[in-house]
This record gives C-alpha cells, sequence and structure tokens, in this order.
C-alpha cells in the first residue's frame, strides 16, 4: 500500500467521488491525523493522510 500525505482531505475526498474514484470507507480522525483509503483504476488500495 502507497500512503501520500494531502493537505485538505475533506476537499481532496470530494473531488475523488465527484470523479469516480472508489473509496473504501469513511473518514476516520485521530490524534495524530485524518486517514481514508481509496482505490486506483487496477485495484491498488491508496491511503491519503492529513497530519493535524
Amino acid at each position: 500500500m502507497i500512503t501520500y500525505q494531502v493537505q485538505c482531505i475533506e476537499r481532496l475526498v470530494k473531488k475523488l467521488k465527484e470523479n469516480g474514484v472508489t473509496i473504501l470507507h469513511s473518514l476516520e480522525t485521530y490524534d495524530y491525523g485524518k486517514f481514508i483509503h481509496i482505490l486506483d483504476e487496477e485495484g491498488n488500495k491508496i491511503e491519503l493522510w492529513e497530519p493535524m
């Protein structure tokens, strides 16, 4: 799995959904950041992380 550090994760997830990207679960928030997992076109799992 690849992890990408991103900014404005909520806005990014909204754009990804609009473009048909598979979102595996809802956004998870912890003391150290926000996470979500998506699938790329080949079915590879990708983690998006926005640090606090």
